[in-house]
Protein backbone atom coordinates (compact mmCIF):
# COMPACT_ATOMS: atom_id res chain seq x y z
CA UNK A 1 0.00 0.00 0.00
CA UNK A 2 1.13 3.28 -0.66
CA UNK A 3 1.38 5.40 2.09
CA UNK A 4 0.03 8.00 4.05
CA UNK A 5 -1.65 10.64 2.11
CA UNK A 6 -4.52 9.68 0.14
CA UNK A 7 -6.67 12.76 -0.64
CA UNK A 8 -10.23 13.98 -0.48
CA UNK A 9 -10.25 17.18 -2.25
CA UNK A 10 -12.82 18.60 -0.65
CA UNK A 11 -11.33 22.26 -0.15
CA UNK A 12 -11.89 24.70 -3.18
CA UNK A 13 -15.21 26.34 -4.11
CA UNK A 14 -17.69 26.42 -5.43
CA UNK A 15 -19.01 24.80 -1.73
CA UNK A 16 -20.10 21.28 -2.17
CA UNK A 17 -24.11 20.82 -2.65
CA UNK A 18 -24.86 17.79 -0.48
CA UNK A 19 -28.81 16.63 -0.42
CA UNK A 20 -30.05 15.07 2.70
CA UNK A 21 -26.43 15.19 4.52
CA UNK A 22 -28.38 15.07 8.04
CA UNK A 23 -31.81 14.07 7.47
CA UNK A 24 -32.79 10.54 7.78
CA UNK A 25 -35.77 10.64 5.34
CA UNK A 26 -33.64 11.33 2.80
CA UNK A 27 -35.92 15.01 1.59
CA UNK A 28 -34.74 17.03 -0.01
CA UNK A 29 -33.38 19.52 2.84
CA UNK A 30 -29.50 20.23 1.50
CA UNK A 31 -27.06 21.65 3.47
CA UNK A 32 -23.22 23.45 2.23
CA UNK A 33 -20.46 21.85 2.90
CA UNK A 34 -17.08 23.69 2.41
CA UNK A 35 -14.72 20.53 3.51
CA UNK A 36 -11.25 20.69 4.55
CA UNK A 37 -8.89 18.37 2.88
CA UNK A 38 -9.01 15.03 4.50
CA UNK A 39 -6.16 12.78 4.87
CA UNK A 40 -5.88 8.52 5.60
CA UNK A 41 -3.33 6.93 6.14
CA UNK A 42 -3.05 2.80 5.17
CA UNK A 43 -6.72 3.32 4.10
CA UNK A 44 -8.83 1.29 1.17
CA UNK A 45 -10.79 3.54 -0.82
CA UNK A 46 -13.05 0.97 -0.40
CA UNK A 47 -13.42 2.20 3.54
CA UNK A 48 -14.77 5.44 2.58
CA UNK A 49 -16.97 5.48 -0.06
CA UNK A 50 -18.52 1.41 0.08
CA UNK A 51 -17.55 1.10 -3.85
CA UNK A 52 -14.69 -0.42 -5.98
CA UNK A 53 -11.27 1.45 -6.02
CA UNK A 54 -11.60 1.83 -10.13
CA UNK A 55 -14.92 3.66 -9.76
CA UNK A 56 -13.65 5.98 -6.85
CA UNK A 57 -13.96 9.53 -7.11
CA UNK A 58 -13.69 12.23 -4.42
CA UNK A 59 -16.01 14.62 -5.90
CA UNK A 60 -19.15 12.07 -6.64
CA UNK A 61 -20.04 13.04 -2.76
CA UNK A 62 -23.92 14.17 -4.25
CA UNK A 63 -24.46 11.16 -6.20
CA UNK A 64 -22.60 9.00 -3.29
CA UNK A 65 -24.98 10.02 -0.86
CA UNK A 66 -28.13 9.73 -3.21
CA UNK A 67 -26.91 6.30 -3.94
CA UNK A 68 -27.38 5.98 0.12
CA UNK A 69 -30.35 7.22 0.05
CA UNK A 70 -31.51 4.96 -2.55
CA UNK A 71 -29.98 2.28 -1.07
CA UNK A 72 -31.83 3.21 2.18
CA UNK A 73 -35.31 3.07 0.68
CA UNK A 74 -34.65 0.17 -1.61
CA UNK A 75 -34.10 -1.75 1.99
CA UNK A 76 -37.17 -0.60 3.57
CA UNK A 77 -39.39 -2.16 0.67
CA UNK A 78 -37.19 -5.29 0.80
CA UNK A 79 -37.14 -5.87 4.43
CA UNK A 80 -41.31 -5.62 4.02
CA UNK A 81 -41.10 -7.90 1.17
CA UNK A 82 -38.78 -10.84 3.30
CA UNK A 83 -41.39 -9.90 6.05
CA UNK A 84 -44.27 -11.05 3.72
CA UNK A 85 -42.40 -14.46 2.18
CA UNK A 86 -38.86 -14.03 2.63
CA UNK A 87 -37.42 -13.30 -0.79
CA UNK A 88 -36.78 -16.06 -3.21
CA UNK A 89 -33.77 -18.42 -3.08
CA UNK A 90 -31.47 -18.97 -5.95
CA UNK A 91 -33.24 -21.38 -8.35
CA UNK A 92 -32.39 -24.87 -7.28
CA UNK A 93 -32.31 -24.14 -3.59
CA UNK A 94 -34.65 -23.84 -0.64
CA UNK A 95 -32.87 -21.25 0.52
CA UNK A 96 -30.14 -18.98 -0.59
CA UNK A 97 -28.48 -18.72 3.19
CA UNK A 98 -28.88 -21.42 5.92
CA UNK A 99 -27.04 -20.37 9.48
CA UNK A 100 -26.73 -23.02 12.36
CA UNK A 101 -27.10 -21.50 14.97
CA UNK A 102 -29.04 -18.28 16.34
CA UNK A 103 -26.16 -16.64 18.76
CA UNK A 104 -25.30 -13.07 18.33
CA UNK A 105 -23.30 -14.21 15.36
CA UNK A 106 -26.12 -16.23 13.40
CA UNK A 107 -28.34 -13.34 14.39
CA UNK A 108 -26.02 -10.82 13.03
CA UNK A 109 -25.45 -12.50 10.09
CA UNK A 110 -28.83 -13.00 9.21
CA UNK A 111 -30.09 -9.58 9.67
CA UNK A 112 -27.51 -8.91 7.06
CA UNK A 113 -28.55 -11.39 4.61
CA UNK A 114 -31.87 -9.87 4.72
CA UNK A 115 -30.73 -6.58 3.86
CA UNK A 116 -28.83 -7.91 0.73
CA UNK A 117 -32.04 -9.58 -0.49
CA UNK A 118 -31.19 -13.40 0.61
CA UNK A 119 -33.75 -15.68 1.68
CA UNK A 120 -32.57 -17.25 4.61
CA UNK A 121 -33.45 -19.70 7.62
CA UNK A 122 -31.73 -19.72 11.09
CA UNK A 123 -31.52 -22.89 12.85
CA UNK A 124 -31.36 -23.22 16.87
CA UNK A 125 -31.22 -26.29 18.90
CA UNK A 126 -31.29 -24.31 22.02
CA UNK A 127 -33.07 -20.97 22.46
CA UNK A 128 -32.38 -17.81 20.16
CA UNK A 129 -29.35 -15.41 21.40
CA UNK A 130 -27.07 -18.59 22.13
CA UNK A 131 -24.43 -18.25 25.24
CA UNK A 132 -23.83 -14.42 24.40
CA UNK A 133 -27.79 -13.42 25.88
CA UNK A 134 -28.63 -16.86 28.11
CA UNK A 135 -25.42 -17.69 29.39
CA UNK A 136 -22.97 -14.88 29.14
CA UNK A 137 -22.19 -11.42 28.16
CA UNK A 138 -26.02 -10.43 28.91
CA UNK A 139 -26.71 -11.79 32.44
CA UNK A 140 -23.51 -10.92 33.66
CA UNK A 141 -23.38 -7.92 32.85
CA UNK A 142 -26.80 -7.41 34.38
CA UNK A 143 -25.12 -8.90 37.70
CA UNK A 144 -22.28 -6.34 37.46
CA UNK A 145 -24.56 -3.74 37.20
CA UNK A 146 -25.43 -4.26 40.72
CA UNK A 147 -22.33 -5.27 41.67
CA UNK A 148 -21.03 -1.91 40.55
CA UNK A 149 -24.32 -0.24 42.52
CA UNK A 150 -23.16 -1.68 45.61
CA UNK A 151 -19.64 -1.25 45.30
CA UNK A 152 -20.40 2.49 44.98
CA UNK A 153 -22.87 2.69 48.46
CA UNK A 154 -20.78 1.02 50.61
CA UNK A 155 -17.30 2.88 49.82
CA UNK A 156 -18.74 5.45 52.27
CA UNK A 157 -15.56 7.38 51.64
CA UNK A 158 -16.61 7.51 47.84
CA UNK A 159 -20.00 9.19 49.18
CA UNK A 160 -18.74 11.45 51.50
CA UNK A 161 -16.62 13.23 48.89
CA UNK A 162 -19.96 13.95 47.33
CA UNK A 163 -21.55 15.51 50.55
CA UNK A 164 -24.02 11.98 50.60
CA UNK A 165 -24.62 10.27 53.49
CA UNK A 166 -26.12 6.70 52.74
CA UNK A 167 -27.54 3.83 55.25
CA UNK A 168 -26.12 0.41 54.89
CA UNK A 169 -26.69 -1.12 51.71
CA UNK A 170 -28.27 -4.40 50.77
CA UNK A 171 -29.52 -6.52 48.82
CA UNK A 172 -32.10 -9.56 47.65
CA UNK A 173 -30.70 -12.27 46.21
CA UNK A 174 -33.35 -13.51 44.34
CA UNK A 175 -34.42 -9.89 43.45
CA UNK A 176 -30.65 -9.95 41.76
CA UNK A 177 -31.40 -13.03 40.05
CA UNK A 178 -34.22 -12.00 38.62
CA UNK A 179 -32.84 -9.07 37.30
CA UNK A 180 -30.29 -10.81 34.98
CA UNK A 181 -33.09 -13.59 33.85
CA UNK A 182 -35.57 -11.14 33.17
CA UNK A 183 -32.55 -9.03 31.21
CA UNK A 184 -31.72 -11.94 29.67
CA UNK A 185 -35.26 -12.94 28.55
CA UNK A 186 -35.93 -9.52 27.41
CA UNK A 187 -33.14 -9.55 25.31
CA UNK A 188 -33.76 -12.85 22.90
CA UNK A 189 -37.23 -11.81 22.72
CA UNK A 190 -36.18 -9.12 21.06
CA UNK A 191 -33.47 -10.88 18.95
CA UNK A 192 -36.42 -13.47 18.09
CA UNK A 193 -38.56 -10.85 17.15
CA UNK A 194 -36.36 -8.99 15.05
CA UNK A 195 -35.57 -12.03 12.84
CA UNK A 196 -39.41 -12.42 12.15
CA UNK A 197 -40.07 -8.72 11.65
CA UNK A 198 -37.95 -9.42 8.51
CA UNK A 199 -39.12 -12.75 7.78
CA UNK A 200 -35.69 -14.95 8.86
CA UNK A 201 -37.25 -18.67 8.95
CA UNK A 202 -36.20 -19.63 12.60
CA UNK A 203 -35.99 -23.54 11.79
CA UNK A 204 -36.39 -25.33 15.72
CA UNK A 205 -33.89 -28.52 16.01
CA UNK A 206 -30.32 -29.25 15.67
CA UNK A 207 -28.44 -28.53 12.13
CA UNK A 208 -25.99 -31.55 10.66
CA UNK A 209 -24.34 -30.81 7.17
CA UNK A 210 -25.14 -34.11 5.33
CA UNK A 211 -22.90 -32.72 2.57
CA UNK A 212 -22.38 -30.09 0.05
CA UNK A 213 -25.32 -27.38 0.10
CA UNK A 214 -27.73 -29.80 2.43
CA UNK A 215 -28.69 -29.55 6.16
CA UNK A 216 -30.85 -31.64 7.56
CA UNK A 217 -32.33 -30.27 11.32
CA UNK A 218 -34.81 -31.64 14.04
CA UNK A 219 -35.32 -32.23 17.38
CA UNK A 220 -33.76 -34.91 19.02
CA UNK A 221 -35.96 -38.49 18.71
CA UNK A 222 -38.63 -36.69 16.16
CA UNK A 223 -38.95 -36.58 12.71
CA UNK A 224 -35.98 -34.62 10.93
CA UNK A 225 -36.24 -32.58 7.57
CA UNK A 226 -33.96 -31.80 4.80
CA UNK A 227 -33.43 -28.37 3.27
CA UNK A 228 -30.84 -27.10 0.78
CA UNK A 229 -29.34 -23.72 0.52
CA UNK A 230 -26.71 -22.05 -1.55
CA UNK A 231 -24.34 -21.07 1.14
CA UNK A 232 -24.06 -22.50 4.58
CA UNK A 233 -23.06 -20.69 8.02
CA UNK A 234 -22.06 -22.68 10.86
CA UNK A 235 -22.42 -20.62 13.79
CA UNK A 236 -22.75 -23.10 17.25
CA UNK A 237 -20.53 -21.17 19.31
CA UNK A 238 -19.34 -22.93 22.57
CA UNK A 239 -19.59 -24.02 25.93
CA UNK A 240 -17.28 -24.05 29.24
CA UNK A 241 -14.51 -25.99 29.41
CA UNK A 242 -13.86 -27.93 32.58
CA UNK A 243 -10.29 -29.45 33.07
CA UNK A 244 -10.29 -33.16 33.81
CA UNK A 245 -10.20 -33.65 37.63
CA UNK A 246 -13.10 -31.09 38.29
CA UNK A 247 -16.37 -32.71 39.24
CA UNK A 248 -19.18 -30.20 38.00
CA UNK A 249 -22.55 -30.85 40.45
CA UNK A 250 -23.71 -26.89 39.37
CA UNK A 251 -24.41 -26.28 43.08
CA UNK A 252 -20.94 -26.20 44.65
CA UNK A 253 -18.60 -26.84 42.18
CA UNK A 254 -20.39 -24.85 38.96
CA UNK A 255 -18.85 -22.98 35.68
CA UNK A 256 -20.38 -19.75 34.24
CA UNK A 257 -23.53 -20.97 33.01
CA UNK A 258 -24.63 -21.91 36.64
CA UNK A 259 -23.02 -18.82 38.40
CA UNK A 260 -25.30 -16.76 36.70
CA UNK A 261 -28.38 -17.77 37.89
CA UNK A 262 -26.81 -16.81 41.39
CA UNK A 263 -28.86 -19.01 43.54
CA UNK A 264 -26.70 -18.89 46.57
CA UNK A 265 -23.95 -16.31 47.44
CA UNK A 266 -21.45 -18.44 48.98
CA UNK A 267 -19.36 -16.85 51.67
CA UNK A 268 -15.51 -18.23 50.36
CA UNK A 269 -15.49 -19.09 46.60
CA UNK A 270 -12.54 -20.58 44.69
CA UNK A 271 -12.40 -19.05 41.11
CA UNK A 272 -10.42 -21.20 38.78
CA UNK A 273 -8.69 -19.26 36.30
CA UNK A 274 -8.36 -15.32 36.40
CA UNK A 275 -9.36 -13.92 32.82
CA UNK A 276 -12.20 -12.13 31.59
CA UNK A 277 -14.77 -14.68 33.02
CA UNK A 278 -12.90 -15.06 36.39
CA UNK A 279 -12.19 -11.48 37.17
CA UNK A 280 -15.43 -10.41 36.42
CA UNK A 281 -17.97 -12.60 38.80
CA UNK A 282 -14.80 -11.86 41.41
CA UNK A 283 -16.19 -8.13 41.10
CA UNK A 284 -19.97 -9.75 41.23
CA UNK A 285 -19.24 -11.95 44.10
CA UNK A 286 -16.93 -9.66 46.56
CA UNK A 287 -19.58 -6.80 45.97
CA UNK A 288 -21.96 -9.45 47.40
CA UNK A 289 -19.85 -10.25 50.34
CA UNK A 290 -18.35 -13.00 49.29
CA UNK A 291 -14.38 -13.71 50.10
CA UNK A 292 -12.63 -15.08 46.92
CA UNK A 293 -9.61 -17.02 46.63
CA UNK A 294 -8.45 -17.65 42.67
CA UNK A 295 -6.28 -20.16 41.35
CA UNK A 296 -3.96 -19.55 38.55
CA UNK A 297 -1.98 -22.04 36.65
CA UNK A 298 0.41 -19.42 35.05
CA UNK A 299 2.55 -17.52 37.17
CA UNK A 300 1.22 -13.92 36.82
CA UNK A 301 -2.53 -13.34 37.31
CA UNK A 302 -4.45 -11.75 34.10
CA UNK A 303 -2.51 -13.05 31.85
CA UNK A 304 -3.90 -12.40 28.69
CA UNK A 305 -3.84 -8.06 29.44
CA UNK A 306 -1.28 -6.23 29.01
CA UNK A 307 1.42 -6.43 31.71
CA UNK A 308 1.33 -2.78 33.07
CA UNK A 309 -2.73 -2.42 32.48
CA UNK A 310 -2.76 -5.96 34.82
CA UNK A 311 -0.66 -4.64 37.66
CA UNK A 312 -2.67 -2.30 37.63
CA UNK A 313 -5.77 -3.54 37.69
CA UNK A 314 -4.35 -6.08 40.05
CA UNK A 315 -3.78 -3.34 42.60
CA UNK A 316 -7.13 -1.96 42.03
CA UNK A 317 -9.43 -4.83 41.57
CA UNK A 318 -7.51 -7.35 43.90
CA UNK A 319 -5.05 -6.15 46.25
CA UNK A 320 -7.87 -3.94 48.52
CA UNK A 321 -10.79 -6.59 47.95
CA UNK A 322 -11.75 -9.43 49.81
CA UNK A 323 -9.46 -11.58 47.32
CA UNK A 324 -6.28 -13.60 47.74
CA UNK A 325 -4.59 -15.93 44.89
CA UNK A 326 -2.63 -19.08 44.49
CA UNK A 327 -0.70 -18.83 41.05
CA UNK A 328 1.63 -21.07 39.13
CA UNK A 329 -0.77 -24.29 40.34
CA UNK A 330 -3.55 -26.46 38.91
CA UNK A 331 -6.67 -27.44 40.32
CA UNK A 332 -5.66 -31.03 39.87
CA UNK A 333 -9.20 -32.23 40.97
CA UNK A 334 -12.18 -30.90 42.78
CA UNK A 335 -14.80 -32.53 44.78
CA UNK A 336 -18.36 -30.77 44.90
CA UNK A 337 -19.67 -30.46 49.05
CA UNK A 338 -21.44 -33.15 50.14
CA UNK A 339 -22.52 -35.06 53.49
CA UNK A 340 -21.71 -31.93 55.46
CA UNK A 341 -18.61 -31.88 53.66
CA UNK A 342 -16.93 -28.82 52.07
CA UNK A 343 -15.66 -28.61 48.37
CA UNK A 344 -12.15 -29.81 48.66
CA UNK A 345 -9.39 -28.59 45.97
CA UNK A 346 -6.67 -30.30 45.33
CA UNK A 347 -3.38 -28.62 44.06
CA UNK A 348 -0.53 -29.25 42.06
CA UNK A 349 2.29 -27.58 40.73
CA UNK A 350 1.75 -26.14 37.29
CA UNK A 351 5.45 -27.10 36.30
CA UNK A 352 6.55 -29.98 38.66
CA UNK A 353 3.15 -31.25 38.77
CA UNK A 354 4.45 -31.66 42.77
CA UNK A 355 1.49 -31.69 45.35
CA UNK A 356 1.09 -27.90 46.82
CA UNK A 357 -1.69 -28.68 49.67
CA UNK A 358 -5.15 -28.42 49.42
CA UNK A 359 -8.14 -25.77 50.24
CA UNK A 360 -11.75 -26.47 51.20
CA UNK A 361 -14.25 -23.88 50.30
CA UNK A 362 -17.73 -23.36 50.38
CA UNK A 363 -18.30 -23.15 46.09
CA UNK A 364 -15.85 -23.74 43.23
CA UNK A 365 -16.27 -21.83 39.52
CA UNK A 366 -14.48 -22.93 37.12
CA UNK A 367 -13.68 -19.95 34.65
CA UNK A 368 -10.33 -21.98 32.82
CA UNK A 369 -12.13 -20.61 29.76
CA UNK A 370 -14.25 -22.26 26.35
CA UNK A 371 -14.74 -24.89 24.35
CA UNK A 372 -16.11 -24.84 20.78
CA UNK A 373 -19.53 -26.67 20.52
CA UNK A 374 -18.94 -28.94 16.84
CA UNK A 375 -20.04 -31.86 17.72
CA UNK A 376 -22.81 -33.66 15.64
CA UNK A 377 -22.83 -31.46 13.20
CA UNK A 378 -21.83 -33.88 10.58
CA UNK A 379 -18.49 -32.58 9.56
CA UNK A 380 -17.32 -36.16 8.60
CA UNK A 381 -19.81 -36.05 5.61
CA UNK A 382 -17.59 -33.20 4.18
CA UNK A 383 -14.07 -34.30 5.53
CA UNK A 384 -13.13 -32.04 7.76
CA UNK A 385 -11.34 -32.62 11.07
CA UNK A 386 -11.37 -30.19 14.30
CA UNK A 387 -8.39 -28.86 15.25
CA UNK A 388 -8.80 -29.08 19.30
CA UNK A 389 -12.48 -29.11 18.78
CA UNK A 390 -12.12 -25.88 16.58
CA UNK A 391 -13.70 -25.72 12.81
CA UNK A 392 -10.54 -24.50 10.92
CA UNK A 393 -11.62 -22.08 8.43
CA UNK A 394 -9.20 -19.40 6.07
CA UNK A 395 -9.20 -15.39 6.72
CA UNK A 396 -12.75 -15.16 4.75
CA UNK A 397 -14.54 -17.86 7.01
CA UNK A 398 -14.36 -20.38 4.99
CA UNK A 399 -14.03 -23.92 5.85
CA UNK A 400 -10.76 -26.08 5.26
CA UNK A 401 -11.18 -30.12 5.11
CA UNK A 402 -8.42 -32.62 6.28
CA UNK A 403 -6.83 -32.21 3.07
CA UNK A 404 -6.07 -28.88 2.82
CA UNK A 405 -8.93 -27.58 0.47
CA UNK A 406 -11.81 -25.69 0.91
CA UNK A 407 -15.29 -26.92 1.33
CA UNK A 408 -17.25 -25.23 -1.68
CA UNK A 409 -19.98 -22.92 0.01
CA UNK A 410 -19.38 -23.46 3.35
CA UNK A 411 -18.26 -21.13 6.00
CA UNK A 412 -18.27 -20.72 10.39
CA UNK A 413 -18.10 -18.03 12.39
CA UNK A 414 -17.40 -17.06 16.04
CA UNK A 415 -16.40 -19.60 18.61
CA UNK A 416 -16.60 -22.44 16.57
CA UNK A 417 -13.69 -21.36 14.70
CA UNK A 418 -11.82 -19.88 17.15
CA UNK A 419 -10.13 -16.94 15.88
CA UNK A 420 -11.50 -14.49 18.41
CA UNK A 421 -13.54 -15.83 20.81
CA UNK A 422 -16.33 -12.51 21.70
CA UNK A 423 -20.03 -12.10 20.37
CA UNK A 424 -19.18 -9.04 18.49
CA UNK A 425 -16.24 -10.51 16.38
CA UNK A 426 -18.53 -13.35 15.60
CA UNK A 427 -21.41 -10.97 14.08
CA UNK A 428 -18.65 -9.03 12.43
CA UNK A 429 -17.37 -12.47 10.90
CA UNK A 430 -20.94 -13.34 10.22
CA UNK A 431 -21.62 -9.87 7.89
CA UNK A 432 -18.32 -10.00 6.22
CA UNK A 433 -19.21 -13.30 4.51
CA UNK A 434 -22.73 -12.43 3.76
CA UNK A 435 -20.99 -9.94 2.16
CA UNK A 436 -18.96 -12.36 0.50
CA UNK A 437 -21.63 -14.48 -0.90
CA UNK A 438 -23.26 -11.38 -1.84
CA UNK A 439 -20.46 -10.61 -3.97
CA UNK A 440 -18.22 -8.38 -2.19
CA UNK A 441 -14.97 -9.42 -1.10
CA UNK A 442 -14.59 -7.94 2.46
CA UNK A 443 -12.14 -9.79 4.91
CA UNK A 444 -12.66 -8.73 8.98
CA UNK A 445 -9.43 -7.13 10.19
CA UNK A 446 -9.37 -8.74 13.39
CA UNK A 447 -6.47 -6.10 14.69
CA UNK A 448 -9.64 -4.28 14.93
CA UNK A 449 -11.47 -5.93 16.96
CA UNK A 450 -12.01 -4.39 20.43
CA UNK A 451 -12.59 -6.68 24.04
CA UNK A 452 -13.71 -4.98 27.37
CA UNK A 453 -13.63 -6.41 30.90
CA UNK A 454 -16.42 -5.22 32.95
CA UNK A 455 -15.07 -5.03 36.24
CA UNK A 456 -15.41 -1.73 38.37
CA UNK A 457 -13.53 0.14 36.91
CA UNK A 458 -13.39 -1.98 33.25
CA UNK A 459 -10.86 -3.16 31.38
CA UNK A 460 -10.47 -2.62 27.39
CA UNK A 461 -8.25 -3.15 24.86
CA UNK A 462 -7.56 -3.25 21.26
CA UNK A 463 -4.55 -4.47 18.91
CA UNK A 464 -0.93 -5.45 20.25
CA UNK A 465 0.09 -5.52 23.88
CA UNK A 466 3.49 -3.72 24.90
CA UNK A 467 5.44 -6.93 24.35
CA UNK A 468 3.48 -8.37 21.18
CA UNK A 469 4.33 -5.13 19.75
CA UNK A 470 7.85 -4.81 20.28
CA UNK A 471 8.69 -8.71 19.56
CA UNK A 472 6.90 -7.55 16.36
CA UNK A 473 8.99 -4.77 15.52
CA UNK A 474 12.08 -6.79 16.35
CA UNK A 475 11.24 -9.06 13.66
CA UNK A 476 10.02 -6.93 11.04
CA UNK A 477 12.46 -4.40 11.86
CA UNK A 478 10.72 -1.29 13.11
CA UNK A 479 10.58 0.89 16.23
CA UNK A 480 7.64 0.72 18.75
CA UNK A 481 6.98 3.44 20.83
CA UNK A 482 4.46 4.10 24.24
CA UNK A 483 2.31 7.02 25.49
CA UNK A 484 0.24 6.80 28.47
CA UNK A 485 -2.02 9.51 29.87
CA UNK A 486 -3.88 9.33 33.42
CA UNK A 487 -7.46 9.44 34.29
CA UNK A 488 -6.56 11.64 37.25
CA UNK A 489 -5.82 14.69 34.41
CA UNK A 490 -9.24 14.34 33.11
CA UNK A 491 -12.03 16.38 34.83
CA UNK A 492 -15.09 14.16 34.06
CA UNK A 493 -13.47 11.53 35.54
CA UNK A 494 -12.70 13.68 38.80
CA UNK A 495 -15.93 15.21 38.54
CA UNK A 496 -16.98 11.64 39.41
CA UNK A 497 -14.20 10.74 42.03
CA UNK A 498 -13.25 7.64 40.00
CA UNK A 499 -9.62 9.44 38.86
CA UNK A 500 -8.29 5.61 38.84
CA UNK A 501 -7.43 5.01 35.44
CA UNK A 502 -4.81 4.76 32.78
CA UNK A 503 -4.85 4.73 29.06
CA UNK A 504 -1.45 3.18 27.07
CA UNK A 505 -1.29 3.69 23.30
CA UNK A 506 1.54 1.61 21.69
CA UNK A 507 2.54 3.07 18.27
CA UNK A 508 5.36 3.32 15.58
CA UNK A 509 7.17 6.65 15.76
CA UNK A 510 8.12 6.40 12.18
CA UNK A 511 4.85 6.24 10.43
CA UNK A 512 2.17 7.28 13.32
CA UNK A 513 0.55 3.37 13.01
CA UNK A 514 -1.49 2.08 16.06
CA UNK A 515 0.09 -1.03 17.19
CA UNK A 516 -2.74 -1.44 20.43
CA UNK A 517 -4.32 0.61 22.83
CA UNK A 518 -5.04 -0.14 26.21
CA UNK A 519 -7.24 1.56 28.79
CA UNK A 520 -8.55 0.89 32.35
CA UNK A 521 -10.59 3.14 33.97
CA UNK A 522 -14.13 4.76 34.07
CA UNK A 523 -16.17 3.39 31.05
CA UNK A 524 -12.89 2.17 29.44
CA UNK A 525 -15.63 -0.07 27.60
CA UNK A 526 -16.94 2.85 25.61
CA UNK A 527 -14.26 4.43 25.32
CA UNK A 528 -12.27 1.74 23.09
CA UNK A 529 -14.03 2.21 20.20
CA UNK A 530 -12.02 5.58 19.08
CA UNK A 531 -9.11 3.36 18.53
CA UNK A 532 -10.72 0.35 17.33
CA UNK A 533 -12.08 2.17 14.67
CA UNK A 534 -9.15 3.86 13.65
CA UNK A 535 -7.27 0.63 13.59
CA UNK A 536 -9.86 -0.83 11.55
CA UNK A 537 -9.78 2.57 9.02
CA UNK A 538 -5.71 2.34 8.62
CA UNK A 539 -5.99 6.48 10.56
CA UNK A 540 -2.69 7.27 11.48
CA UNK A 541 -1.66 9.14 14.99
CA UNK A 542 -0.73 12.51 13.17
CA UNK A 543 -4.46 13.17 11.59
CA UNK A 544 -6.48 11.51 14.47
CA UNK A 545 -4.86 13.74 16.90
CA UNK A 546 -6.83 16.57 15.13
CA UNK A 547 -9.79 15.02 16.09
CA UNK A 548 -12.58 17.57 18.37
CA UNK A 549 -13.79 15.64 21.28
CA UNK A 550 -16.21 17.47 23.85
CA UNK A 551 -14.82 19.14 26.83
CA UNK A 552 -15.44 18.21 29.59
CA UNK A 553 -15.87 14.08 28.60
CA UNK A 554 -13.96 10.52 29.47
CA UNK A 555 -13.73 11.37 25.63
CA UNK A 556 -10.87 13.34 26.07
CA UNK A 557 -8.51 10.56 27.84
CA UNK A 558 -8.31 9.14 24.28
CA UNK A 559 -7.84 13.24 22.93
CA UNK A 560 -4.65 13.50 25.02
CA UNK A 561 -3.57 10.24 24.50
CA UNK A 562 -2.98 10.54 20.71
CA UNK A 563 -1.51 14.16 21.28
CA UNK A 564 1.24 12.74 23.67
CA UNK A 565 1.93 10.45 20.94
CA UNK A 566 5.74 11.78 19.12
CA UNK A 567 5.50 10.98 15.74
CA UNK A 568 8.50 11.97 13.39
CA UNK A 569 7.92 14.88 11.76
CA UNK A 570 8.97 13.93 8.48
CA UNK A 571 7.00 10.79 8.53
CA UNK A 572 7.16 8.81 5.16
CA UNK A 573 6.65 5.20 6.14
CA UNK A 574 3.47 4.05 5.13
CA UNK A 575 0.60 2.30 7.50
CA UNK A 576 0.29 -0.96 6.52
CA UNK A 577 -2.86 -2.54 5.46
CA UNK A 578 -5.05 -4.15 7.87
CA UNK A 579 -3.87 -7.86 7.60
CA UNK A 580 -6.49 -10.35 7.82
CA UNK A 581 -6.22 -12.72 11.05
Amino acid sequence: MQSSSMSLSLSSPPSTIIPAAVRSDCSSTSISLTPRSLRFCGLKREAIFGLNSSHCSALRSVSSVKQSCSRSNSFKVSALAAAENNGAAKRGFDYDLVIIGAGVGGHGAALHAVEKGLKTAIIEGDVVGGTCVNRGCVPSKALLAVSGRMRELQNEHHMKAFGLQVAGAGYDRQGVADHANNLASKIRSNLTNSMKALGVDILTGVGTVLGPQKVKYGKVGAEESVITAKDIIIATGSIPLVPKGIEVDGKTVITSDHALKLEFVPEWIAIVGSGYIGLEFSDVYTALGSEVTFIEALDQLMPGFDPEIGKLAQRVLINPRKIDYHTGVFASKITPAKDGKPVIIELIDAKTKEPKGTLEVDAALIATGRAPFTEGLGLENINVQTQRGFIPVDERMRVIDANGKLVPHLYCIGDANGKMMLAHAASAQGISVVEQVSGKDLVLNHSSVPAACFTHPEISMVGLTEPQAREKGEKEGFEVSVAKTSFKANTKALAENEGEGLAKLIYRPDNGEILGVHIFGLHAADLIHEASNAIAMGTCIQDIKFAVHAHPTLSEVLDELFKAAKVKVNASSPVGEPVAV
